[in-house]
């Protein structure tokens, strides 16, 4: 009987502990979403699941405490290309956090995402999504935070989006969202629409975030923004009331005119009539005589202020020495003449300050630098509108090939670390580039300029700073748009205010040839594989952002006569000290002032040198060498100067509505689960 009992406790024992491994995975059909979803969805080799391991052990896979269903799918800068397909993350039905940022997905967001009724947070940030706002994600009534931006998202903002009424922070900046905003009910506490075509005024209920949430939608107004213009409304309608004649005498009085009168008004409208042709004779002729003096005359202006400029300065930093002027060449006379053409509305310039051709001759000029592509002028138009011109040089594309090239990087301007292009003009003679002006100048005017007494030095958090701007700015081209810079250098990394950078000159390669001065522009900052091929490339761009790294950790220029030993480049010394056990050499004196970052220091140095490898396939992408930096600028969980801060459900916000391209604090070698 003892034995009997035994042998059914066992029993028991083993149908419990069967059970409890039955249930130990998530369901098969969860297991097949993801293996469909990695087998259809080109991918970095560093993303690989076992099939004959749980999910729960995959990389990026996080399950809940039974192991019974995935809980987070994490696969942000995971190397992810194109479309998701239908029927693969979408039977998830657990999943409460999915972040896919920073990698290279296209087309719309499936449909069956409307399945994934628990999600709390997507991050779906830096990538090439398009279409309208997906549908299926207002079905998610539970999601707190959803970020969608550094996309190419269309169309308008549903008002359905107060289906999510639990949604705390929403990020669409960087699309090209258009129409008006819908008022949100949420209880937001961040939000961002910046850089779209929306317009109209702003709801009441997103009146309280500052401008910067708004910024780059050039016909919002309302709310933090100035107030909107209702001029255009109709004035109200004249009264409808009429004097009524007093008596029958005064209405016969006003229906009979004498003879004399009606002669005396039929000559004074005769010499009104001649007195108006008089006139309009007139003004054609002194217009016709006014715009054939037009060109000598702004010719006469940008000579004097830019042979005003010649005491200032020169090199590439500063202001040139040169006498050129930006009429110095022929101009094309006749309808050509003003025709800049402005790119995605030109912004400002393009609304109500359009400006045209002649009035950019007519402004006051001043020579900002002399380059091997061209000559930068800074221009002040009548109205008070200050602008860059860029006289390129050397150019040997035909007008269509040029407004290609120009379209491709006119569609750059979404990005507060880029510098706007915002209008070109195109001649035989003439090719101009019309950009935004940042008055703190540049990095290299900043970095390098006079250390004498009076010199605020670059400290380190501004360093920092510059590091991160200048990576987020490299990483939006070459993920967002596919465009390579081909000529980053620390004079093209321009400055906003609180020396927030900002790159520009990107994108031009394609308008020079191989063989001229221009594609060898970047002395110090090449790729050695550029020196052959004179093509840039997303990997010769990330070498040239190395170069710049130890720029900025040295304090020295990448130019051999900086270095004191004629033909060794920048990484080349820094490896010399380094491999010498002299690292503390390597660092620029101004910053050993500072305490408690020398740790830091080393580990930029460490970043900067991978970045510099000889071998394009050992150099990280840009989305991967700007998390690496932000990951060594963060301090545990805590918010940084740069606006880094983490919660449970979301690992990687900015407070400032930019999400960073971050989520985890693993080396770059893997990806976070």
């Amino acid at each position: 009987m003892g034995y009997y009992n035994a042998n059914k406790y066992l029993l028991v024992l083993v149908l419990f502990v069967t059970n409890r491994f039955a249930i130990s995975d998530p369901s098969q059909d969860e297991k097949q979403g993801l293996q469909s979803f990695l087998a259809r969805v080109p991918h970095s080799g560093r993303v690989k699941w076992n099939s004959s391991q749980s999910p729960c052990d995959w990389v990026g896979v996080t399950c809940d405490s039974a192991r019974s269903h995935v809980r987070y799918l994490r696969l942000p800068a995971a190397g992810l290309v194109g479309a998701i397909p239908e029927n693969t993350i979408g039977r998830l039905s657990e999943l409460r956090v999915l972040s896919i940022h920073t990698n290279r997905l296209t087309g719309q967001l499936p449909s069956d995402f409307s399945n994934l009724t628990f999600l709390r947070s997507l991050y779906a940030a830096d990538n090439s999504f398009a279409g309208e706002f997906p549908a299926s994600l207002t079905r998610l009534t539970r999601l707190t935070r959803l970020d969608l931006s550094n996309n190419n998202f269309s169309g308008s903002i549903p008002f359905s989006i107060n289906n999510l009424a639990n949604l705390d922070g929403l990020f669409l900046q960087n699309n090209n969202f258009s129409g008006q905003i819908p008022s949100i009910s949420a209880r937001l506490s961040e939000f961002n629409v910046s850089n779209n075509n929306l317009n109209g005024s702003i709801p009441a209920t997103l009146s309280k975030f500052p401008k910067s949430s708004f910024a780059g939608n050039l016909q919002l107004c309302g709310g933090p923004l100035t107030r909107c213009n209702n001029s255009f409304f109709p004035a109200a309608p004249p009264s409808s009331e009429t004097t009524v004649p007093s008596s029958p005498a005064e209405v016969h009085g006003k229906k009979k005119l004498s003879k004399g009168a009606i002669i005396g008004i039929s000559i004074a409208a005769a010499a009104v009539l001649l007195g108006l042709l008089l006139c309009l004779i007139f003004c054609l002729l002194r217009r016709k005589n006014r715009g054939a003096s037009k060109s000598a005359t702004a010719k006469t202006r940008f000579a004097g202020d830019a042979a005003a400029t010649t005491s200032r300065g020169g090199g590439e930093a500063g202001t040139s020495s040169s006498k050129d002027d930006l009429t110095s060449g022929t101009l094309p006379e006749g309808g050509e003449r003003n025709k800049l053409v402005f790119l995605n509305g030109g912004g400002a310039y393009g609304g109500a300050w359009r400006f045209d051709l002649e009035d950019l001759l007519r402004a006051s000029a001043e020579v900002l630098g002399k380059g091997s592509v061209g000559t930068s002028y800074k221009a002040v138009m009548e109205e008070g509108t200050t602008v860059v011109v860029k006289r390129l040089k050397e150019v040997v594309v035909e007008k269509k090939e040029f407004e290609v090239v120009m379209e491709v990087v006119g569609k750059c301007n979404k990005h507060e670390n880029v510098v706007a292009l915002r209008a070109y003009y195109f001649s035989k003679d003439e090719k101009l580039l019309v950009s935004d002006y940042l008055a703190n100048g540049s990095l290299s005017a900043l970095l390098h300029g006079s250390r004498g007494a009076g010199r605020a030095s670059l400290d380190w958090d501004n360093r920092m700073k510059i590091a991160i701007g200048t990576a987020r700015g490299l990483a939006y081209l070459h993920t967002s748009n596919n465009v390579v810079h081909g000529n980053i250098k620390s004079s093209n990394v321009l400055l906003r205010p609180n020396n927030e950078p900002a790159v520009s000159d990107f994108g031009l390669s394609a308008l020079f040839s191989p063989n001229s001065t221009a594609t060898s522009r970047i002395a110090g900052y090449r790729a050695p594989e550029v020196v052959e091929t004179r093509k840039p490339t997303p990997k010769s761009d990330v070498y040239s952002f190395g170069v710049l790294l130890l720029e900025l950790l040295t304090g020295k220029s990448p130019n051999q006569a900086s270095l004191g030993d004629e033909g060794i480049d920048l990484p080349r010394w820094v490896q010399s000290v380094v491999r010498e056990e002299w690292t503390a050499e390597v660092f620029d004196v101004e910053l050993m002032r500072y305490h408690n970052i020398e740790e830091e220091m080393v580990q930029l140095l460490q970043i900067a040198m991978t970045c510099v490898s000889t071998v394009p396939d050992q150099r990280p992408t840009m989305p991967e060498a700007l998390r690496m930096i932000e990951e060594m600028n963060r301090s545990g969980e805590s918010a940084t100067d740069d606006g880094i801060r983490q919660s449970s459900d979301d690992p990687s916000k900015g407070s400032d509505g930019h999400t960073p391209p971050l989520e985890s604090r693993t080396p770059p070698s893997s990806v976070t689960p």
